[in-house]
């Protein structure tokens, strides 16, 4: 089954066939586990064992990782689900880069940018500890920081807009 990838705006080809995993072509050596009970995953590509925290996101395809304290907004969808996106226009773009909110409740560690900074998608924004863990929340798309709602040392709820975006 082929599966297009989309992973901080960077588009990939996935193709899950009984020869094993191809991703842009190349034949790569992966498999997946659950781990039963958890959001968790243990994805092996190669010799390499990486446990990857998967959040659904809110639409079909739609997914956040955390793998080694990055987050990564990822989309997923195979053909079918590809082309009826597509054909009912639910694919368009939002007119603007979104707001940047908590995914989760927790205490900003570091802002790294400021009002008026121009940011690229997938650049670091904020850097938020939530259960134990560091979380750098990045950029989604091209655009300009309008405005900083949020100070190291703020402890902040889920779904709290951290930055505004233009």
């Amino acid at each position: 089954m082929k599966y297009f990838v989309t992973v901080n705006g960077e588009d990939h080809e996935v193709l899950l066939d009984g020869d094993g995993v191809h991703v842009d072509g190349a034949d790569v050596a992966a498999h997946v586990a659950d781990v039963e009970g958890t959001p968790l995953r243990l994805i092996t590509i190669g010799d390499a064992v990486h446990r990857v925290l998967v959040r659904p996101g809110a639409r079909r395809g739609q997914y956040t990782l955390s793998l080694d304290g990055h987050r990564y907004e990822v989309n997923a969808l195979d053909e079918r689900a590809r082309t009826i996106r597509e054909l009912s226009g639910a694919a368009a773009a939002a007119a603007g880069p979104a707001p940047l909110v908590a995914p989760m409740p927790g205490l900003i560690v570091r802002v790294s940018v400021r009002a008026g900074d121009q940011v690229q998608a997938g650049q670091g924004l904020v850097v938020m500890e939530a259960m134990k863990m560091e979380n750098e929340l990045r950029a989604t798309a091209t655009g300009t920081v309008k405005a900083v709602l949020v100070s190291p040392g703020m402890a902040v709820e889920k779904g709290a807009v951290l930055l505004e975006m233009e």
